[in-house]
């Protein structure tokens, strides 16, 4: 397949990665030529890659005199740098100076500007605080925050104590925020008094309050003021008593003391969705956040001093904490809150436009929906900074790659990218220095021994399969919270493929060492026993200009599995006959027949959970009668009671 971008001359001498490939020649004698040789020699030579990583990227550590990894053998069980010291928020504030650091707006306007000086000293200033009540190493803070400078600045200042941060979004009810700070006792909560959502003011405390109350180990809780100027604290009722006002809180002037840790350290614990029970409390270490984060935005995305770095994202969403790390390059963070919609769909790029942003970062779906919308980014705002354009989330479909190109910016970096939670990072992601091939993923992170494997485990590739890593990375979850003996960490990926990390993701490894991703293995289509991913009927179905968005479950039907399709219409148009034999058609041509659904079925609304990702299990539950046990992880829980009772599924 021709490629559908492809970097200039000059822009892959320009690059980072093409420096770091120079400086590995240089200080090893090697002679690595391009991506693919470095790719090869990263995981054939993982202690020297990580070393020389870190090198490049001049991490602030004591290394200590031991090996770079211990037990390397060991899948889970290996340790990376086992004697080396540092502090994460030390790497992220190694700039002081008056470089802007971070450019705040929000969907009502409003502003906020910090350099790197000023983070610099409110960070110092709520570390204070903290020191003041006794936070210290492995205690756990943790945030009910919009996506705000406050958010990050309360983060850092945790991890400069050695604290473990922990975050939600102010869209989670009080049940979901309680089954997740509630499984981890936080000492110290920060809060917004409220939020602003499609021109709407939604109001914090209240949950706060009632969550104080049934957490006792919050000796503290931190108001920062974001709907009001100075919020009351009456809204939180009782807990009012343990409440102090952001402005009030912390030592201004105070010196700002970053307490050495080891490599291994706990930074933060992130959640998964939960969508299928009480979310798992997921333990990352700092040394291991650190470095795989500066190697995927120094050398997979080429983020540099001057760059202006943008993710829309929550920060309920592992992307968040990837955004932050950013901070450690130099470059500028952009920051945005509210409806990515509102008041029209251009809200995000008249930002990019204003702000110059160079690393646009969104989802796949938002692309969709921004498609599906009409509006043409190209033509209505000047995007002449924009370099790159990263996507995640789900599968970015080939039709979506074709969108970027056509209407938003035809020379742009387009990094579709893949990882999650679980490991805060991705498997599969961009190269600034290769072509990109429509529908793929570029490559393979640096140092992640990514394979695709069939049912009995052996690695294949051109053939659909399971994504597994087969060595360890130092980004691996350190712990699970709560799970004293490891069995939990081990059953969640360790038990299909015995010594071998199994992802859940569908895939394929193509002929360009490229991924092309399906689809959640657990949401993988089975008629006839043939396997299907989901992504590839999605593909089909939303090129159609009546759809919407789609979703497709496999319903267990005379002892066999069939495809039932949901989809959502766009205004004014209803599912009649020729709709659905052109859904069918469209599906049989871009794919095979064994994709053809069996039902197509319309529907108001299609359940996701709070990061905008579909959730196929859910609907596969209540079209068979089963519970979905956390609907407190789903954005629109409603949405589910549009699937139950459907006479459509009977016959």
């Amino acid at each position: 397949m021709e490629a559908i971008w492809q970097p200039s001359a000059q822009r892959v001498a320009a690059s980072n990665l093409t420096r770091f490939i120079g400086c590995v020649n240089a200080r090893l004698g090697l002679s690595l030529e391009g991506y693919a040789q470095l790719y090869a020699w990263s995981i054939a030579a993982p202690a020297l890659f990580w070393s020389e990583l870190a090198h490049f990227a001049a991490v602030r550590a004591d290394w200590g005199k031991g090996a770079p990894i211990e037990h390397p053998e060991r899948m889970p069980g290996a340790r990376f740098f086992p004697t080396a010291t540092l502090n994460f928020a030390d790497n992220l504030l190694r700039f002081r100076d008056e470089h802007p650091a971070i450019a705040f707006s929000n969907e009502r306007g409003s502003e906020q500007r910090l350099t790197y000086r000023q983070l610099y000293d409110e960070v110092a200033r709520i570390a204070a605080g903290l020191r003041d009540l006794g936070v210290g190493p492995g205690d756990r803070v943790a945030g009910y925050l919009p996506n705000l400078p406050q958010t990050l600045i309360a983060m850092l200042a945790t991890a400069s104590l050695g604290a473990i941060w922990s975050s939600c979004s102010p869209d989670f009810g009080l049940h979901g925020v309680l089954d997740r700070f509630g499984q981890i006792a936080p000492k110290v909560l920060f809060t917004a008094d409220g939020y602003f959502y499609t021109g709407k003011t939604l109001e914090s405390l209240t949950t706060i309050g009632a969550l104080a109350a049934e957490i006792p180990s919050i000796e503290r809780i931190v108001v920062v003021p974001y709907t009001r100027e100075r919020p009351t604290l009456e809204g939180l009722g009782a807990a009012a008593a343990r409440a102090t006002h952001w402005q009030d809180f912390g030592t201004r002037g105070a010196a700002l003391r970053f307490v050495p840790l080891p490599f291994n350290h706990p930074l933060y614990i992130l959640f998964s969705s939960g969508t299928t029970g009480v979310p798992k409390c997921i333990v990352h270490g700092a040394g291991g956040t650190l470095l795989q984060h500066q190697k995927e935005h120094l050398l997979h995305v080429d983020v540099k001093r001057a760059d202006r770095v943008f993710y829309y994202t929550t920060c309920g969403w592992m992307m968040w904490n990837w955004l932050a790390s950013v901070l450690a390059t130099g470059a500028t963070l952009v920051l945005y809150d509210g409806n990515p919609f509102h008041p029209d769909p251009g809200v995000l790029w008249r930002l990019a436009e204003r702000e110059r942003i160079t690393v646009f970062g969104t989802s796949a779906k938002y692309l969709s929906a921004l498609e599906k919308n009409g509006y043409t980014p190209a033509r209505e705002v000047d995007l002449g900074a924009l370099r790159c354009i990263l996507s995640t989330g789900s599968p970015l479909l080939p039709e979506g790659f074709d969108f970027v190109y056509r209407s938003i910016k035809s020379d742009v970096h387009l990094a579709s990218i893949s990882g999650g939670t679980d490991i805060v990072s991705c498997f599969a992601l961009g190269c600034p220095t290769l072509p990109v091939h429509r529908g793929e993923l570029q490559c393979r992170g640096l140092g992640m021994r990514v394979e695709i494997y069939d049912d009995a485990g052996r690695s294949v590739r051109g053939e659909r399969g399971e994504l597994v890593c087969t060595a360890p990375f130092p980004s691996m979850p350190i712990a699970f919270w709560n799970d004293p003996d490891g069995s939990k960490f081990r059953a969640a990926y360790f038990e299909r493929f015995p010594g071998v990390w199994h992802h859940g993701d569908y895939a394929e490894l193509t002929a360009h060492d490229g991924i092309v991703i399906y689809g959640r293995s657990d949401a993988v289509l089975n008629p006839g026993g043939v396997r299907i991913g989901t992504a590839e009927i999605y593909s089909a179905v939303e090129s159609l200009p009546e759809i919407s968005e789609s979703i497709a479950v496999g319903q267990e039907w005379n002892g066999d599995v069939r495809v039932i399709l949901f989809v959502r219409l766009q205004d004014g148009v209803s599912l009649d006959k020729a709709l659905k034999d052109r859904i069918r058609a469209t599906i049989r041509t871009s794919t095979t027949p064994r994709h053809v659904p069996a039902k197509i079925i319309a529907v108001a609304d299609i359940p996701r959970t709070r990061s905008g990702k579909l959730t196929e299990l859910a609907v596969r539950n209540v079209i068979h009668g089963q519970p979905v046990k956390n609907i407190d992880a789903l954005a629109n829980p409603q949405a589910l009671e549009h699937f139950r009772a459907l006479p459509e599924l009977t016959g």
